[in-house]
């Protein structure tokens, strides 16, 4: 995705929220895929920002499942930069994200272990 003047604070900074945003939203495509129904974010650990950046900058975000528990998913995220006019990418925020399965009453359900689609 592109980042936008709107996202940004007033010295072209992308606001840090925005990006943790984006990160939240890939991760919940992760775990609802995989619990096969609604999750919900419960806790964002070790949230690091290594790099900041820019209006106009390319963001890839990337989310991967490395523990599952009996309701639970942690999920390792990470955000990637690359200007607009260069092929080189950057490393700029990288955290954990936990979610819980939660069933129509939005409460805690069992999750299976097995991935959603595999292959």
């Amino acid at each position: 995705m592109s980042t936008m003047p709107a996202d940004a604070n007033a010295y072209g900074d992308i606001f840090g929220g925005w990006l943790m945003g984006q990160m939240d939203l890939a991760a919940g495509l992760v775990a609802a895929r995989h619990a096969r129904g609604r999750a919900v974010t419960v806790a964002v650990e070790g949230m690091k920002f290594h790099a900041p950046v820019s209006v106009g900058d390319e963001v890839s975000v990337f989310a991967d499942i490395v523990k599952v528990g009996r309701t639970s998913m942690t999920i390792d995220v990470q955000s990637w930069r690359r200007a607009r006019h260069s092929e080189e990418s950057c490393l700029v925020t990288q955290a954990q994200f936990v979610f819980v399965a939660v069933d129509e009453h939005k409460r805690p359900r069992p999750v299976d272990a097995a991935p959603a689609n595999p292959i």
